[in-house]
């Protein structure tokens, strides 16, 4: 008997993807106008998981003639902290486009 593969889902926060690539985290949907890239600069160990400590947040046209270029850039001590200040960067920037 032939055992199906669902495709992997995507993991979300507030209805965008993340997609992550080695210390690079991408926020946003391919498609939209903007995106946002988390860098995460270094990580501790907590327990036996490894958390980021340092994640530097940029806002970046995602399409275009100046495709990835950066309009905001800044650094948080964690990633819930880098989430919460690029979801309010990227709802602005797609609203007034």
């Amino acid at each position: 008997m032939a055992k199906t593969v669902k495709a992997k889902e995507c993991l979300t926060y507030k209805d965008k993807p993340l997609m992550r690539s080695g210390n690079k985290i991408y926020y946003g949907n391919p498609t939209d106008r903007y995106i946002i890239l988390f860098t995460v600069e270094s990580s501790k160990q907590v327990e036996d998981l490894k958390v980021a400590d340092k994640v530097t947040i940029e806002l970046m046209t995602n399409s275009g003639k100046e495709k990835e270029k950066v309009y905001k850039k800044a650094v948080r001590p964690g990633l819930f902290e880098a989430l919460d200040i690029a979801e309010f960067w990227l709802a602005d920037a797609l609203a007034n486009g």
